[in-house]
């Protein structure tokens, strides 16, 4: 029996932007990855964050998402937002000596990534199971469209795709019409259930000495997002309508417009109700009318509801509904086009290099001591990594 005790291998020190010694949860981790897209550069940009040493397989001419613009200083957005601090690697891997070549990496990883086609690792002979079993501290992550164990296992799988058969188009747009969610959004909440997916595997290797294969599939992570519609329909029969900016089972909660603009209000429990009536409407009334009494009461009823809040916004400039708000501690928000929030003031962004020179992106949400790495370009470490894991 081994003992209950974590051990990821000793990590070695880096450097940090202020030059001191710095220690990242993941040094000394070796990552291989044949990835593309979205869903699995998230996984891996997230594991080069913690200090994982990420090689990113490329096949010749590069992998999807170095074309789909060059925006960045000649990089594409998607690009350049998910391939910081990793290695490139142009090979052909249905060419043998490729392929040998990418098994001797893997013999040496800790943690292979995939997000490639069903079925296609099968037919390069890297079938999970059997990695798993040849390198025993492996741990192998593949990511799919869907439950590999469904009818649906070999449909193909992007993130419209997924958001629509998924029914979140279904709860979000407007009541004329259902949209999908104007980020990839199936695609980045894949990446980091792969993410979560591999640190819990660390752990249980830490424990066990083993790997193992995980499979992460897209579908799964959005569905869990629907599971409150879900159980309001299995156990109400309830379809959760497309609200836009409101919200089916809150109220108030939604954009009002002032008389120079728009604000957004929520009151979610009682105590911000009964704030919001006296404090911001000036109608201490409404807190013992019967028609708003509970929450539930105020949503059955909230075209009277918003008549009355827009009855009193709408004569108020922004400026002052929002001081109203705040004087008696009420949540609000703007808004925010991407050009306010390109100048937000809670915005944090990190500088990256590029081929093309320097960009800056959105902060990691996990970090705030992530020293600046290169986003590669295409094969820029295929001589050296050739020569590392040479026969």
């Amino acid at each position: 029996m081994p003992d209950k005790q974590v051990n990821l291998d000793p990590p070695r020190l880096t450097l940090n932007e202020e030059g001191a010694n710095a220690m990242l949860p993941l040094d000394g981790l070796l990552v291989v990855t044949l990835e593309q897209a979205v869903a699995g550069p998230m996984c891996t940009v997230r594991l080069a964050d913690a200090g994982a040493r990420v090689i990113k397989i490329e096949r010749p001419g590069g992998e999807t998402a170095r074309h789909y613009d060059s925006v960045a200083r000649g990089t594409s957005a998607y690009f350049a937002w998910l391939n910081r601090g990793k290695e490139s690697c142009e090979m052909n891997i249905k060419e043998a000596g490729d392929r040998a070549l990418l098994e001797r990496m893997v013999a040496k990883a800790d943690v292979f990534v995939r997000n490639i086609a069903p079925g296609a690792a099968a037919r390069l002979d890297l079938d999970a199971q059997e990695l798993a079993r040849k390198y025993p501290r492996l741990i192998c992550v593949d990511i799919f469209g869907y439950d590999q164990g469904t009818d649906y296992a070999k449909r193909l799988a992007y993130d419209m795709l997924i958001q629509a058969e998924s029914g979140i188009c279904a709860v979000t747009g407007t009541a004329d019409e259902p949209v999908k969610v104007g980020v990839s959004m199936a695609d980045i909440t894949t990446g980091q259930n792969a993410y979560s997916a591999v640190l819990e595997a660390l752990i249980e290797r830490g424990i066990t000495g083993r790997g193992k294969a995980i499979e992460i599939a897209m579908f799964d992570g959005i569905a869990d997002m629907m599971c409150v519609p879900l159980l309001h329909y299995d156990f109400a029969g309830r379809e959760t309508p497309r609200m836009g900016l409101a919200h089916s089972v809150i109220a108030p909660y939604g954009k009002v417009r002032c008389s120079d603009g728009d604000v957004v209000i929520v009151c979610q429990q009682h105590n911000e109700w009964v704030r919001f009536c006296t404090g911001v409407l000036e109608m201490p009334d409404l807190v013992e009318d019967a028609r708003f009494a509970t929450n539930a009461d105020r949503v059955a009823n909230t075209p009277e509801l918003f008549d009355i809040i827009a009855g009193v916004f709408g004569k108020l400039p922004r400026g002052e509904a929002i001081a109203r708000l705040d004087a008696h501690r009420l949540p609000w928000a703007n808004v925010s086009t991407v050009a306010d929030l390109s100048k937000h003031p809670a915005l944090r962004k990190i500088s990256v290099e590029t081929p093309g020179g320097d960009i800056e992106v959105t902060a990691s949400p996990l970090r705030d001591d992530i020293a600046s790495r290169p986003v590669p370009s295409l094969g820029a470490h295929t001589t050296a990594i050739r020569r590392e894991f040479q026969p």
